[in-house]
């Protein structure tokens, strides 16, 4: 099973990624390294990726999370914004996703003290335009600090199995 903590820049899902990674003694993988060079170089330049860019790198994604469920697992973190994006994504079966939300001025609060991300913080506002919420994920609080965000998951999961 993969896990997919997936939100908008800033929702922290990085920190949450790595932390029920290692909760649940799996791997953790963020996507932004499968970016290719030129979708990097639009985002640095607050340029919103449009779905074109971002087809490749979903297929990419989407062949590491048939890997990795090979290999007993991961958890990725992974905007996933759009329902068609998170079709590509679950393409493979044992895919769970994790959507990480809150207020606007929160998400923005909190980009505004990241260091060394290449994303722009100009751009929160296109990836709350363009994100679908999704029916089929487990919705966590961007409000809990990021261990209880953890033992909300794996509490929700083991009630799942």
């Amino acid at each position: 099973m993969t896990y997919i903590i997936m939100g908008v820049c800033g929702s922290g899902k990085s920190t949450v990624g790595e932390a029920l990674a290692k909760s649940l003694g799996l791997p953790f993988h963020d996507a932004d390294p499968f970016h290719p060079a030129a979708n990097v170089a639009k985002m640095k330049a607050g340029i919103p990726l449009n779905d074109e860019d971002r087809q490749p790198w979903l297929e990419n994604l989407a062949a590491h999370i048939r890997q990795c469920n090979t290999q007993g697992g991961a958890v990725l973190a992974c905007s996933a914004l759009k329902e068609k994006y998170r079709d590509i994504l679950r393409s493979g079966d044992g895919v769970r996703f994790i959507f990480v939300h809150g207020p606007k001025e929160l998400l923005a609060a909190r980009l505004g003290g990241r260091q060394g991300h290449f994303m722009n913080p100009a751009l929160l506002d296109s990836q709350l335009a363009t994100l679908e919420i999704p029916s089929d994920a487990l919705h966590v609080d961007l409000a809990l600090s990021p261990e209880q965000q953890v033992q909300f998951i794996l509490k929700n999961l083991a009630e799942k199995n």
